[in-house]
C-alpha cells in the first residue's frame, strides 16, 4: 500500500532502507504474521514470500512493512512487521496495524 502524499513527511528519510532490511533480511523474504491479520496461518507462521506466488491467493507477493503502532515515526524493528498483501488486506478490516510500503522517489 502506498504511502499517502499527506504522510510522506512523517517517515525517516531512510525508509526505504529500513522497509528493504525489515522485508528481506529479517523476515528472510517471508511474511512475519503469526494472526495479527485474524487468519490462522500453517506452522503458525504466514508461508508467503516476496516475488512468489501466494499459497492462498494465487498472486504474486510483494512485502509489505506495517507500524504495528500506526506510527510511522517509530521505526523500532519491535513496531515493524513485514507482510504480505492478504494479511495487509485482512488487517486493515481489523485496523490493528497500518501498513506502507517505500516511499516514492
Amino acid at each position: 500500500m502506498p504511502i499517502r502524499l499527506e504522510n510522506l513527511h512523517r517517515y525517516p528519510r531512510d525508509w526505504n532502507e529500513i522497509s528493504a532490511r525489515i522485508r528481506l533480511q529479517r523476515a528472510g523474504g517471508r511474511c512475519e504474521c503469526t494472526g495479527h491479520c485474524g487468519l490462522t496461518h500453517p506452522g503458525g507462521r504466514c508461508p508467503a514470500v516476496h516475488e512468489q506466488i501466494h499459497p492462498d491467493t494465487g498472486s504474486v507477493v510483494g512485502l509489505t512493512t506495517a507500524h504495528l503502532n500506526h506510527t510511522p515515526e517509530d521505526v523500532r524493528d519491535e513496531n515493524l512487521l513485514a507482510a504480505c498483501q492478504l494479511c495487509h488486506l485482512m488487517d486493515l478490516r481489523s485496523d490493528q496495524f497500518l501498513v506502507v510500503t517505500d516511499i516514492p522517489e
